[in-house]
């Protein structure tokens, strides 16, 4: 399986006016979680967590774990 192509999800990490957020994003380009961080640092670390969890768990395990609802 091809991860980039073929998740449901892409993580995004975004500086915005009101601070760092990573965000989870569906396909059709729905935000699914949202989290705000500290800093640039916090917000590519988390992301990086996310993405492997992406990658490590089935798609039920991280819709659980991230609290996503279907």
């Amino acid at each position: 399986m091809n991860v980039a192509t073929e998740a449901p999800y892409i993580v995004a990490v975004e500086d915005t006016s009101e601070g760092w957020r990573v965000r989870i994003v569906d396909r059709q380009g729905r935000i699914a979680s949202e989290r705000a961080c500290r800093d640039g640092a916090e917000a590519r670390t988390y992301a990086s967590t996310v993405r492997q969890h992406l990658y490590w768990l089935s798609p039920d395990a991280f819709r659980a774990y991230y609290r996503i609802e279907d």
